[in-house]
């Protein structure tokens, strides 16, 4: 067993419970490892706003998980952005295997949450990412004067809705029941909203359409009186589900007790029935699923597990050594520092020390020390303000050392967006480009492109590379984001990675907010979208690289 990927706990899943016992252990002086495959800070992340945190009189839940793993991390917790694909229990020593390769750890938290419960009506599959979507911070905007409908009583139904106010037209929030299931004053906000309908004792039965939604046939439960939503000629509507969640806990089916709905079992200090295998968070059985009982299961999982290590310690006479540094992995910053912290510029002026705060730049310096070439920014721009803001970008990233240059590439016409092409040190074409300002949350994985464009790149399983490696070009992928969205940056990442590994793909990025002609083109009605040979596939939600790879092939 090599030391340096054994632990003395290993969390797999980067939200609240995960990350709150990632501070425990690691204060404790434990060594401890976050493996998350999405993104840190998990459901919370993509709240607009959270007002119901104890000491906290409003946040947003990205900057609170994100709060979260800084401390986690300034107590020498370790991050790894990866898959977890199989746990075995067996032993003192567990393994953990991922898509970066095998961890070893004295115990395993198992923090996976839970992910959105679809509606199960007909139609919804067919729409998904046309009409139909699960996220409205990510696509609300796609619905600005339009007709929206949610689905679901719960409290993000009624939260969701009122955020959805924003845009739409008119919200209509059909609720199973014969209420809201949430506290009376997350309902009254949607009661009262003068947008927003809600009809109880409500369930959807279909979506009709075309190439888009055109019509929402729902039924009273009670009366069995149908109704039907049309939309005007020529155009469409929104349909937002937020029908609950269901657990994941695909890697434990075999291993643990599971109750009647699939969520793991525990005792009081979150222990399952397999010896070093705890469970946190919103995988459990419990009453109330918020960020502070998250947190909370995951204190009492880092204290059972920090008891259970130091006694594992004694048995065995292994000891994992904690890196030096009492600051997270600085060996992994630039594989995966930026997946774990947005870097986002704040302003459009060209000096670097107005651009990026202290942190930003210390974070930016580390993923440019491990690159083992050059590359060069190529700008494309016009006399518009965003050609004027991106070459302010380019330009402020050279400036922070040696490692990125910035030349004028051939100017687009004003009717166009200015865009930026990623050139290796020899001068050429890397088939990485981003259309607009990598601003937001793609400024990250705008940086992780230019890091895997420059080698050695975010580490590859052999099977992986060999897959990507056996891809005949040309292939065309453009991928279409929104800056506010949470679950673009993967799937930029990964369509970036298979670029910069295979000169026969090429991976372009388009803000859909200067793409109109994209948008309407391909219905694009949910971010991220993947299109792939100018429309061949049309895919929608957040891929890993290995799905995307399963597209390609």
């Amino acid at each position: 067993m090599d030391m340096k990927n054994f632990y003395d706990a290993v969390i797999v899943g980067g939200g609240p419970a995960g990350l709150t016992a990632a501070l425990y252990l690691a204060r404790a002086r434990m060594r401890v490892l976050v493996v998350e495959k999405d993104r840190f800070g998990g459901q919370i992340a993509i709240t607009s706003d959270v007002v119901n945190y104890p000491g906290v009189a409003k946040t947003s839940g990205a900057q609170l998980t994100e709060t979260m793993r800084s401390q986690a991390e300034s107590f020498g917790a370790e991050f790894m952005a990866a898959e977890v694909l199989e746990l075995d229990m067996d032993g003192d020593v567990k393994t953990v295997r991922t898509s970066k390769g095998e961890v070893h750890a004295f115990s395993v938290l198992l923090a996976t949450g839970a992910r959105p419960r679809r509606a199960g009506i007909d139609g919804e599959d067919r729409f998904a990412g046309r009409g139909v979507g699960y996220c409205a911070t990510c696509d609300g905007e796609f619905f600005e004067g339009k007709e929206v409908f949610v689905i679901g009583g719960g409290f993000s139904a009624a939260e969701e809705g009122v955020f959805l106010t924003k845009y739409a037209d008119h919200v209509t929030i059909l609720v199973r029941g014969d209420d809201f299931t949430c506290a009376p004053g997350a309902a009254a906000a949607a009661r009262e909203h003068e947008k927003i309908t809600v009809l109880t004792n409500t369930e959807a039965v279909a979506i009709e359409g075309d190439d888009l939604m055109r019509a929402l046939r729902y039924r009273n439960r009670v009366t069995g009186e149908e109704g039907c939503y049309r939309a005007p000629e020529g155009d469409t509507f929104g349909l937002f589900v937020f029908a609950g969640y269901e657990p994941s806990t695909e890697l434990v089916q075999n291993l643990v007790e599971l109750s009647e709905r699939g969520y793991v079992v525990t005792d009081e200090g979150q222990r399952t029935q397999v010896e070093g295998l705890y469970a946190a968070g919103d995988v459990c059985v419990k009453d109330l699923r918020q960020v502070v009982t998250a947190t909370g299961d995951g204190a009492k999982a880092a204290a059972s597990m920090e008891h259970y290590a130091a006694a594992m310690q004694e048995k065995t006479g292994l000891v994992p050594q904690r890196p030096v540094s009492e600051q997270a992995d600085k060996r992994g910053a630039a594989e995966q520092g930026a997946a774990g912290r947005e870097v986002s510029p704040k302003s459009s002026s060209s000096d670097a020390q107005a651009l990026f705060d202290e942190g930003m730049r210390a974070q930016l310096d580390a993923v440019f020390a491990r690159m083992a070439t050059s590359v060069t920014l190529e700008l494309h721009g016009n006399q518009t303000a965003v050609s004027s803001e991106l070459s302010d970008y380019a330009h402020a990233l050279a400036s922070l050392g040696n490692r990125v240059n910035v030349v004028c590439g051939e100017g687009v016409s004003e009717d166009e967006t200015a865009f930026v092409r990623v050139l290796r040190e020899d001068g050429s074409d890397s088939g990485l480009a981003f259309h607009g300002v990598p601003g937001g949350h793609e400024f990250t994985s705008f940086v992780l492109g230019l890091y895997n464009v420059a080698g050695p790149g975010q580490p590859l399983d052999d099977a992986v590379r060999e897959r990507i490696a056996a891809l005949d070009g040309p292939v065309d992928v453009k991928v279409i984001v929104s800056l506010s969205c949470t679950m673009c940056p993967e799937t930029v990442v990964a369509a970036q990675r298979i670029a910069a590994e295979n000169e026969n793909v090429r991976a372009e990025v388009y803000d859909i907010a200067h793409a109109p002609e994209l948008k309407e083109r391909y219905n694009v009605m949910s971010v991220p979208c993947v299109v792939i040979d100018d429309g061949e596939q049309v895919l929608f939600g957040r891929k890993n690289i290995e799905q995307l790879l399963d597209a390609l092939a």
